[in-house]
C-alpha cells in the first residue's frame, strides 16, 4: 500500500511538474512531434521519460521538473546587434537549456536516465550552437526595456492573447525563453510548436509594436 502510494505521489508531482515548464503550458504532448514513444531508440516506449521521470531525477537542474535528459555544455555564439537593447543576453540557461539539449547537436536525443545515446537530432530541428541568426533568449523583458526600445510592448499590461500579459503568458521568471514562442507539449498544433499562430505576424507582433 504503501509503494503503491508513493508510486502515485510521485506521478501528481510529475504532472504537476510538467505544467511549470512555462507559464501556460497546457499539455498535450501524445502524437506530437516530441511524443518518441515509438523511435526505436527510445526502448522504453514511454512518452514523458525521455525528459521527465518520477524516480531519481536530476533535481541539480533548474526550471526542470523531475528532469531525466543530459544537459548541454555547449558554449553558444550568442546574436548581436546594434538594435538589440537587452542588457543581459548571455548564455541560455533556464528551460531554453533543456531545449538546446537536444537542438543544439551535441546531446544525443537518447542520452536520457543517466545513459549515454548516439542519435542526433537531424533536419530542420537542429539549432547548432550559433545563435548569431536567431532570436535572442534567455534575456529579462520588462516594461524598463520596452521603454528603453521604443518598440516593443509592455509585457506586465499587454495582453498575450492567451487570456493573460506577456509577462504571465509567455515569460519565465520574467525572461523570454525558448518556451515563450514554443510549446514543447504541442498543446495547440500549431506549425513549429508554435505557442500562438503566426498568421499575419500574430506571435511576433504580440510583444513587437510594429
Amino acid at each position: 500500500m504503501r509503494i503503491r502510494s508513493a508510486v502515485v505521489l510521485g506521478l501528481v508531482v510529475l504532472a504537476a511538474g510538467l505544467f511549470m515548464l512555462s507559464p501556460a503550458a497546457k499539455g498535450g504532448i501524445v502524437n506530437s512531434e516530441h511524443d518518441f514513444s515509438g523511435e526505436s531508440w527510445n526502448t522504453t516506449t514511454e512518452i514523458c521519460i525521455t525528459c521527465h521521470t518520477p524516480h531519481d531525477a536530476d533535481m541539480t537542474v533548474a526550471d526542470s521538473p523531475l528532469w531525466n535528459h543530459e544537459v548541454t555544455a555547449a558554449t553558444f555564439t550568442l546574436y548581436s546587434s546594434s538594435t538589440l537593447d537587452a542588457t543581459d543576453l548571455g548564455q541560455p540557461d533556464g528551460v531554453s537549456k533543456l531545449c538546446l539539449s537536444c537542438h543544439d547537436g551535441t546531446v544525443a536525443l537518447d542520452s536520457f536516465g543517466g545513459a549515454t545515446g548516439s542519435t542526433m537530432i537531424t533536419g530542420g530541428a537542429l539549432v547548432g550552437t550559433d545563435l548569431s541568426n536567431d532570436h535572442p533568449i534567455s534575456f529579462t523583458y520588462d516594461d524598463t526595456l520596452a521603454t528603453t526600445d521604443g518598440e516593443l510592448f509592455p509585457p506586465s499590461t499587454t495582453n498575450s492573447g492567451l487570456g493573460g500579459t506577456i509577462n504571465a503568458d509567455l515569460l519565465v521568471g520574467g525572461k523570454l525563453e525558448c518556451s515563450s514562442c514554443h510549446d514543447v507539449h504541442d498543446a495547440d498544433g500549431n506549425t513549429n510548436l508554435l505557442r500562438i499562430a503566426n498568421t499575419a505576424s500574430a506571435l511576433c507582433l504580440t510583444c513587437h509594436n510594429k
